[in-house]
């Protein structure tokens, strides 16, 4: 009869953790994570009712995520580690808040179905970020692979806005309206439909002089009317992905050679 292995010599079969030994870059992690914040202070202003404060700390949220982008490009300080933790506040700022903040100020009415219609958005950003980080290898810089989701965050947020420029307190067309939209981003976002991604303007190279002031008069108008330009901005961008495949479509056709007569009488007869 053997005697049983000693304990120290049994071997230790868990999975260790590999320890972070580089270390992390500290500004974009301080971006990313002032995004966090905002998002989560979005939801708590949804809880309290104060819909505007939340879309408007979704849109900070937003800038904070573009700011993280930047200067971690700008400082050579991407890494695996900042990719992940971008994506994790990717998914309460623009994810969990905005789908709170839907449900909470339109879709309500709808019972069940309006937190399902919630839930999808949500669930559809989870998919687009996880997709986004499996290809971000082999992504093509120009465009990216369905609707992001800090831009269907943004379409919820400016609705919101822009309802209350109007002035629309106790309308309910908000509550159909709101149904169709979250629909609509949530399919978008995970769809193969193509949208310029923006990394490849060169804001400090030289332009054409009527670049600036396109530029000036654009800034003109987002201080007159913020809440109207931030829509059409945002809803613009979020229908480009749509009407540039439709437009794709169209020139294949015409440029697809027509049958000729004496083809079309055999195929026919």
């Amino acid at each position: 009869m053997t005697e049983p292995p000693p304990i120290h010599a049994v071997p230790d079969r868990r999975r260790r953790i590999p320890p972070l030994r580089k270390g992390v870059y500290i500004l974009p992690s301080l971006f990313t994570s002032a995004g966090l914040f905002s998002g989560f202070y979005s939801i708590i202003a949804t809880l309290g009712h104060q819909y505007r404060l939340a879309a408007v700390m979704i849109l900070i949220a937003q800038l904070c995520d573009i700011l993280d982008g930047r200067v971690a490009r700008l400082a050579r300080a991407m890494s695996s580690f900042g990719i992940q933790y971008d994506s994790l506040s990717d998914l309460v700022a623009f994810g969990v808040a905005p789908g709170i903040l839907v449900y909470q100020w339109a879709l309500r009415p709808w019972g069940r179905w309006g937190w399902l219609a919630a839930s999808l958005y949500v669930t559809c950003g989870a998919l687009r970020l996880a997709r986004f980080n499996v290809q971000i290898a082999s992504a093509e810089k120009r465009h990216f692979i369905g609707l992001p989701i800090p831009a269907a965050a943004d379409v919820i947020a400016a609705t919101v806005l822009l309802y209350y420029f109007f002035g629309g307190e106790g309308a309910t067309n908000k509550h159909i309206l709101m149904l169709l939209v979250i629909y609509g981003v949530a399919g978008l976002m995970v769809s193969e439909i193509r949208y310029f991604s923006f990394k490849e303007i060169r804001f400090h190279h030289r332009h054409p002089f009527p670049v600036l002031l396109g530029l000036i008069f654009l800034i003109m108008l987002t201080i007159g009317a913020p809440e109207a330009m931030l829509f059409l901005g945002i809803t613009g961008y979020a229908l480009s992905g749509p009407i540039a495949l439709l437009g794709r479509r169209l020139r294949r056709r015409r440029r697809a050679p027509s049958t000729p007569p004496e083809a079309a009488d055999r195929v026919h007869g």
